[in-house]
């Protein structure tokens, strides 16, 4: 596979095709090979977005959920990462690098689950059978707060620092979800790509954060505890 730099975009020779990065990482998936539209996504003061989550809509796949386990650590009293995306029917394990003991657990409707009290790594990783958005938390730090998107899809994407995501050019619909957004946390807005635009600015409102210390009555306010 040879790798070519056009214009600061690296592209690869794959198979006689010129295609990009992610044309790559969504051969398998995906029926197109070239990342044609780029969706930007801002806030209501125009800032760019990181970590905005698009699911594709118009992507149908009959491939088997990834064998490999996706990993939600805790890690100096946070989740590591803050968001992981995986796909409906995948695993994930919930390791625990401090070295005091977490209670993980979620109440949300996708996946609710208890890991109690505990040190190292759970004997068995947990099964994300139901696409939506889990919300975790610690019932021991308040301050810890963790999200997993389980996407039906195979084609999810996140955003950049500059709120960024390049799309495969057969993209019609889509799914937008970011973990601030003022509307409820498990409320995913779906939105449509306009006709002849290869570039499209999407806009999401957001809240400002609550202290971390206050995240256990924000979490049981969403999930009505």
């Amino acid at each position: 596979m040879l790798k070519i730099i056009r214009q600061g975009m690296p592209f690869f020779v794959l198979k006689g095709r010129l295609v990009t990065a992610l044309g790559i990482a969504l051969l398998g998936s995906l029926s197109v090979a070239v990342s044609a539209k780029t969706l930007v996504v801002v806030d209501q003061h125009g800032s760019p977005v990181e970590n905005a989550v698009v699911e594709l809509l118009d992507v149908t796949t009959n491939n088997p959920p990834p064998h490999q386990i996706a990993i939600m650590d805790q890690v100096n009293k946070q989740f590591s990462p803050t968001l992981l995306t995986v796909v409906q029917g995948q695993q994930v394990s919930f390791p625990n690098s401090d070295d005091i003991r977490h209670h993980v657990y979620s109440f949300s409707p996708a996946k609710p689950f208890e890991l109690k009290l505990y040190a190292g790594t759970p004997k068995a990783p947990i099964t994300f059978e139901q696409p939506g958005v889990v919300v975790l938390g610690c019932n021991i730090h308040d301050s810890m707060v963790g999200y997993i998107y389980v996407a039906q899809s195979s084609a999810v994407l996140v955003s950049d620092a500059q709120g960024t995501i390049e799309l495969p050019d057969s993209v019609s619909e889509y799914l937008l979800w970011h973990p601030e957004q003022v509307n409820s946390i498990t409320e995913r807005a779906k939105m449509t790509w306009p006709k002849s635009h290869t570039r499209v600015q999407a806009e999401i409102e957001l809240i400002t954060p609550a202290p971390r210390n206050t995240f256990g009555e924000r979490f049981k306010e969403h999930h009505g505890q």
